[in-house]
Parts: structure tokens; sequence; C-alpha cells
């Protein structure tokens, strides 16, 4: 919001987005049109000052271009993982339109979602818009428990036999989703519409990506996530 004067004045609950991109008009375009939104914006132009924000400042989400020079967006993703002030911080990412190769491995490395170059800005914002609000505290009960599974929905905690695991916020949303509703299967298209906020069939393999790395972090209990074909995914009832 801005005062009197025309100062953008930024209120303690707004959201704080960082934006990793070395290109600089495109950063200052997905800044514009964020702070149109409301939204608090910070930039930077190289990888590791990147991470260093991303530690120091806890952003409510990252836009994270894959070629960053000093250290790309992969090493970014990977060093978030580590980091137990980091792992849980959304990213959306930004890539060329023809590096399919590089989306999947930027989702594998655990990024939330993504967004291809050349891009429209109000496409830019829906998936912000999304990612934003599936990473807000779940209302209801604070614990879940499901088997072997914990999981405290104020702080985005998951426990596997009481040991903590990180999950990133899209695999704890959406294994908290299945896990709600065992033993019924999930269209893979309502699971694309209920956590990534839209069910373009093309997005499939974000969905499927999403479940690779929710199967290797599991180990031994991903035997309870099931491959429904033809539909989609289900967890498994526990007797």
């Amino acid at each position: 919001m801005k005062d009197q004067a025309g100062n953008v004045r930024f209120s303690q609950t707004m959201e704080h987005i960082l934006i990793i991109e070395d290109e600089t008009d495109i950063a200052q375009l997905i800044a514009f049109n964020l702070e149109r939104e409301g939204y608090s914006v910070d930039m930077v132009h190289h990888g590791r000052e990147g991470l260093e924000r991303i530690l120091k400042d806890q952003p409510s989400l990252v836009i994270l271009d894959l070629m960053l020079p000093g250290m790309d967006g992969y090493q970014v993703l990977k060093e978030m993982q580590r980091d137990s002030r980091s792992h849980a911080i959304p990213v959306l990412m930004l890539t060329a339109k023809s590096q399919v190769d590089d989306r999947i491995k930027g989702l594998e490395s655990g990024a939330d979602d993504y967004l291809t170059k050349p891009f429209s800005p109000k496409e830019m914002i829906l998936r912000v818009q999304a990612i934003i609000k599936r990473n807000r505290s779940t209302p209801g009960s604070v614990i879940f428990s499901f088997g072997p599974f914990r999981f405290d929905k104020n702080n985005l905690a998951f426990y596997l036999n009481e040991e903590a695991i990180p999950l990133t916020s899209t695999e704890f949303k959406l294994l908290l989703f299945l896990c709600q509703r065992a033993g019924q299967a999930q269209d893979r298209n309502d699971l694309l519409k209920v956590i990534w906020g839209y069910n373009d069939i093309v997005h499939s393999r974000t969905l499927d990506t999403h479940m690779k790395r929710l199967r290797q972090k599991l180990g031994d209990s991903s035997s309870l996530i099931e491959t429904v074909r033809g539909v989609g995914y289900q967890i498994r009832e526990i007797e």
C-alpha cells in the first residue's frame, strides 16, 4: 500500500518474495507485477548471493532462474534442501521453453512448480498465488497422524516413525491430502487442481516427479503410496 506521499509501505503480514534472476529486465518485470499485487519483493542477480539472502531473510517464496552466475539454480535448490532454515521454503523456478529436461531436473531437486520463458504476467501471478496459498498453515487440527506418519500442520513439519523428514511445502500438502483420504483413489487432474491450483494435463509430469521424490524420502513406507492405473494415486489403508 502507499502513504499520502506516495511511498510504498509494507505491512508486517505482507508476503515477501525473493527473485533470483540474472536478466535484469525479466527480474524487474516480475517485481513490478508482484508489487502491483501487494507483495514485498527483493531481487538479486547471482546464485550465491541469492542463497545467502534466502537463509537470512526466510522469504515466503523464491522465484529462481536455473541459469545463474556464481551458483546455478540447481546448486541453490540443493543447498536449500540441505538446510533446515530453507528446505520448506517454496520455489517457483524459471526455465527456457525448450528445456524440458531442466524442468524435470529442477522439480526433482526440490522446486515446487515451474514457469517457462517467455511467460505472461497473469500466469506468473496465478502460480505465485497458488504456491503461497498452499504453503500457509492448514486450518483445523494442528496434528494429523496416519500409521507411521505424523503431520504438524502449523509448522509444515513431517515425521516418519517420529523421525523428522524434510519435505517441501508441496510434498507436505500432497502427502497430507492423500493420507486424509486413505483408501480413496485420487484423480491426477484433481490433485493438480487441489495442490497446484491448475489441472492442465500438460503439467502431469510435475505430479509424477513429486510422487517420485516422496517415495524416495519415505523409504520402506513408500509402499503405502499406490499408483492407480488410469486414475492417479492413493494411500493404502492400514488395517
